[in-house]
């Protein structure tokens, strides 16, 4: 996984987010050619928001996003535009394929997703560094780790 840091004018960051997307009534729609078109059709989208899709899979009733974001995004509004934009393309894609699972009526993904956030460290070792602000060992090891990092010039 990338763990490249982006900077904006005023921020430093590297935002990542595993999404979930299930078909509604998680009817097996999701075929190999219909997963590699929605690939492309999520890529695309992302990169309208100035996002980045990472990673991309699925199996017949679920799709899981890997996206990198910016932090001047609100993850909802993101969210519903993905499966708003998303479904459409498939239905207008797809449409001889998904009418045998949901007649003509415009449906695709269920209204409920999973958003989590995903980074490079564990839950447990944010915890401890935060713990660890401004306390003296905190201190003494953050002086260490700037002395060895400066070496003698031969």
């Amino acid at each position: 996984m990338e763990h490249n840091n982006k900077s904006s004018s005023h921020a430093v960051y590297n935002i990542k987010l595993h999404i979930v997307f299930v078909t509604k009534y998680r009817r097996k729609t999701l075929t190999p050619e219909v997963l590699e078109y929605l690939k492309t059709a999520f890529g695309e989208i992302l990169d309208g928001w100035r996002c980045k899709l990472i990673e991309f899979g699925g199996e017949p009733d679920h799709a899981h996003l890997l996206v990198d974001i910016h932090p001047a995004l609100d993850i909802s509004v993101l969210i519903n535009n993905l499966k708003t934009a998303s479904a459409r393309r498939t239905r207008n894609r797809f449409a001889e394929h998904l009418v045998k699972f949901y007649y003509a009526k415009p449906l695709f993904w269920h209204r409920a997703y999973f958003v989590g956030s995903v980074g490079g460290a564990t839950l447990e070792t944010i915890r401890a560094y935060v713990e660890a602000q401004g306390t003296a060992e905190h201190t003494r090891k953050s002086a260490a780790i700037a002395k060895s990092n400066t070496k003698p010039s031969a």
